[in-house]
């Protein structure tokens, strides 16, 4: 990385308006030697700055972050050369850079000389003090959750050594039965703050049978240790919940564990395995010759023998996931122009299977299974066809392309599939061109990142799975309770109401997760998605109402095509000129397969719009050629808000 970097005087204007605007965070480009404004970007929280930065990672760009709350902690942290720093000492005015009598960098430069011990101090304090509070915020939420101030030396030890995540034991006997518990802390991936995510509790009764469960906290609140033990003991605990829409209500709640158990199908399996190795059986074997394995390979070779018990088992099951995606796709404004189904491809997957037999692509093993071999190509082997003549996932997604391709006539095919299945998809163009097949060029898979917790990795089996109505449910009561709190919306009404919310909310959601780079891991966090005030759907949202509600009050319309003769303010012209880029970004967005280019577009464009009308009035401009200027910024921008809203699938509304 450059070290040295001399500072555009337009750099520190920007900076004192974010100051103003409550923008404590800059991500700048610390690739470069010079500073200019368009290397750098505000913030109103670290964590929107770091993704910033993160996301925006080329050969050519690296994207540095800090916090400041004046010019001269710009340059406490910017490093500027000893080179600058000697031409300061001896002659500043050698270079233009430089101007004593006139350059606000020297100024600044020179303050912060005077200033440094200060600022130094001043920032360990504050290093401290934030350690502290999350120390502080941690015991709390133990001492809350009824675990003791017994392990508040153990947590404070972990804290010191700064690791990602740690675990405190917790052990107790009640009524004689052995309670034991392991409280699980994680530091965030993008702050310094750790958080009590949850605890794995467990009791031993007195007939010696043990019961476990893992209880999930929320904002530092969840099942008590004190109710956990009950819970574990086989009694119902009365607890205050909140339903989808945000309402409080009180109920029993108690663990099922014969249910539990029952329904668990992973767990009747390892049982079943665990006992054939027992009786001699190899794992691999015992995994293979499972009663449940047998069961579910048997039912998949009726399914394709079209077995009519099996059929209307598979048909009834289905149009129950049918009927869920749909509404699911309905609350999320999502729809399709044409949906492909497993049942109408494996047929067509095993007649290509058929053809790379007689080509000598795939060959049969003694088995009856049918291979292909990628070893020279850098892959492993893949089975494309069962012994018993049933189909994997990979011969419906080799028939699939080949569909697709007739129909469609498509130069590219776009899979958009999470990153665990990268291999899969190598795997499947590569057969596809060793066939010969024409869909086989155009198959690109958009492998993305996967979305987490802010209490880690979603696990099926832990539970920590989010249902997507639930988000959804969960998103527009927090667009509704946040709005509610501005205080803005006493003239809607209730059905005007009920569609903000759930615009609000579907936008936060769907910007959250699309101002990420598609090949990034992110973490989703509801409360921190809904800010009308930070890196977030909400806030252009926002910023496009206040410029409608501006527009709407000013009694001329903008008119196009008229030449200006005066010259322009910074902002405008920086306001102009980001709107002229607008067609180049959709191009590379889709060019690059990325949709977070527009998002982060769209979001400075609302930034710099904010910036531009806290400096510039319209309806009071200097000149009719300057309010109409305005006027025609003002309308370009809403327009540009609107249309890159629209193609990340976000609406926005005429006024909040």
């Amino acid at each position: 990385m450059i070290t040295e970097h001399p500072i555009a005087d337009e750099v520190l204007d920007l900076v004192s308006i974010a100051v103003s605007k409550g923008e404590k965070y800059m991500a700048y480009n610390n690739s470069l030697y010079f500073i200019d404004k368009s290397d750098v970007h505000f913030f109103k929280t670290r964590d929107e700055a770091v993704e910033f930065a993160e996301n925006n990672i080329s050969d050519r760009d690296r994207f540095a972050v800090l916090h400041f709350d004046s010019v001269k902690d710009i340059l406490n942290q910017i490093p500027y050369g000893e080179e600058l720093q000697r031409q300061l000492n001896s002659d500043p005015d050698a270079n233009g850079l430089y101007n004593k009598d006139g350059n606000d960098f020297t100024d600044a430069l020179i303050d912060h000389f005077e200033s440094q011990q200060l600022l130094l101090f001043d920032k360990q304090l504050k290093t401290n003090f934030m350690n502290n509070e999350n120390l502080q915020y941690l015991k709390d939420n133990i001492k809350y959750m009824g675990f003791g101030e017994n392990m508040y030396r153990e947590l404070e030890r972990n804290l010191g050594e700064g690791k990602a995540e740690f675990q405190l034991r917790f052990a107790a006997e009640i009524n004689k039965k052995p309670f034991e518990a392991t409280l699980n802390f994680r530091k965030s991936d993008s702050t310094d703050m750790y958080f009590f995510n949850n605890y794995n509790a467990s009791l031993e009764k007195s007939n010696g049978e043990k019961n476990d469960q893992t209880f999930y906290l929320n904002k530092g609140k969840g099942v008590t240790a004190k109710e956990a033990y009950n819970l574990l003991d086989g009694r119902a605990v009365h607890k205050d919940l909140t339903t989808k829409e945000g309402q409080p209500y009180k109920a029993w709640i108690q663990l099922d564990f014969e249910n539990k158990d029952k329904n668990n199908i992973n767990d009747a399996y390892k049982k079943e395995i665990d006992e054939l190795i027992a009786a001699g059986k190899t794992k691999e074997q015992a995994e293979k010759e499972a009663p449940i394995m047998l069961a579910a390979q048997q039912m998949l070779v009726d399914w394709e023998a079209g077995k009519p018990d099996v059929i209307e088992l598979w048909k009834q099951m289905n149009s129950w996931v049918y009927a869920g995606f749909d509404e699911t796709y309905k609350n999320i404004g999502s729809d399709f122009d044409k949906v492909y189904y497993e049942s109408n491809t494996y047929l067509l997957g095993k007649d290509l299977v058929k053809q790379g037999l007689e080509k000598n692509v795939f060959y049969k093993k003694e088995d009856g299974s049918v291979w292909i071999d990628l070893t020279k190509d850098g892959l492993d082997e893949k089975v494309v066809q069962r012994k018993d003549g049933t189909s994997v996932y990979i011969t419906q997604d080799i028939g699939l392309a080949e569909q697709r391709q007739k129909e469609f006539n498509a130069k590219q095919s776009i899979y958009v599939v999470g990153d665990e299945q990268n291999y899969h998809f190598k795997v499947l163009k590569l057969i596809c061109q060793k066939l010969g097949l024409p869909s086989a060029d155009g198959i690109y898979h958009l492998s993305y990142g996967m979305v987490e917790l802010p209490t880690g990795k979603m696990k099926s089996r832990e539970g920590t799975v989010v249902d997507a109505d639930d988000l959804v449910a969960e998103m527009i009561n927090i667009a509704r309770q946040k709005t509610e709190e501005l205080g803005k919306v006493k003239d809607f009404t209730e059905e005007e109401l009920i569609e903000l919310y759930k615009t609000i909310g579907l936008g936060a959601l769907k910007f959250f997760l699309l101002r990420v780079d598609p090949k990034k891991k992110m973490i989703f966090n509801p409360e921190e998605s809904i800010d009308f005030h930070g890196f977030t759907g909400p806030f252009i949202q926002y910023t496009h109402a206040r410029i409608k509600s501006i527009l709407r009050k000013t009694d001329e319309v903008a008119s196009f095509g008229f030449q200006v003769s005066g010259s322009l303010s910074l902002l405008e012209k920086q306001l102009a000129v980001q709107l002229e880029t607008f067609p180049a970004i959709i191009e590379e967005a889709a060019t690059e397969h990325d949709p977070s280019k527009l998002a982060i577009y769209v979001f400075n464009i609302a930034q710099t719009f904010n910036s531009f009308y806290s400096q510039h009035s319209i309806t009071n401009a200097e000149n009719e050629e300057k309010k109409m200027l305005r006027l025609q910024l003002a309308t370009l921008t809403a327009h540009t808000l609107k249309t890159g809203m629209h193609l990340l699938g976000i609406n926005v509304p005429e006024r909040m």
